[in-house]
C-alpha cells in the first residue's frame, strides 16, 4: 500500500495506524535514506502501541526498548552492523522470542536475519513537493 505523507506528523499517524494491525513478534523493516522518517514513523508505532516513553534513534546503542503498552517495542539502528552476524550477536533471537514488535532501521545491512513475514515499510522522498514522504508499506493489510 502507498501512502503520500506531508509532514512528520502525519508520518507518525501512519506508524499509529500500523501499531493497531500488529501482534506479538511482529518485525517492522525500514528502508530510506537519512532524514526520510523512520524515526518518526518508529514514534507512531510506539504511540500507537501505547509506548508513552520519548523515542529517539539508536544510533549509537543499536537497540532501544520501550514498554508499558500493549507489547513492548525494540527499536533497532543497524546503520553501524556489519550484517546479519552483528545483529544476532547481540542477541537478535532474543529480541524476537520476547513477544514485541521490533522495528529494525537500516534493515538492509541484515536483511537474512529478518524473518519471512516481515513488514517493510519503504520511505523516499518525493521530488514534486519540498519535505513530502512516499511511504509504501508491504506484508500487512493496511487501508
Amino acid at each position: 500500500m502507498d501512502f503520500l505523507s506531508h509532514s512528520e506528523a502525519e508520518t507518525e499517524s501512519l506508524g499509529r495506524q500500523l501499531a493497531e494491525r500488529l501482534s506479538p513478534g511482529a518485525v517492522v523493516a525500514y528502508r530510506g535514506d537519512l532524514g526520510m522518517g523512520k524515526t518518526a514513523f518508529t514514534r507512531g508505532l510506539a504511540q500507537g502501541l501505547g509506548c508513552r516513553a520519548r523515542v529517539t534513534s539508536p544510533t549509537f546503542t543499536i537497540v532501544n526498548e520501550y514498554a508499558g503498552g500493549r507489547l513492548p517495542l525494540f527499536h533497532f539502528d543497524l546503520y553501524r552492523l556489519e550484517g546479519a552476524g552483528d545483529l544476532f550477536d547481540i542477541g537478535w533471537d532474543d529480541y524476537l522470542d520476547r513477544g514485541g514488535v521490533c522495528a529494525v532501521e537500516w534493515s538492509e545491512r541484515a536483511e537474512e536475519a529478518l524473518p519471512p513475514e516481515t513488514v517493510r515499510v519503504t520511505l523516499r522522498r518525493c521530488p514534486e513537493e519540498e519535505g513530502w514522504r512516499s511511504v509504501t508499506v508491504e506484508g500487512v493489510e493496511f487501508t
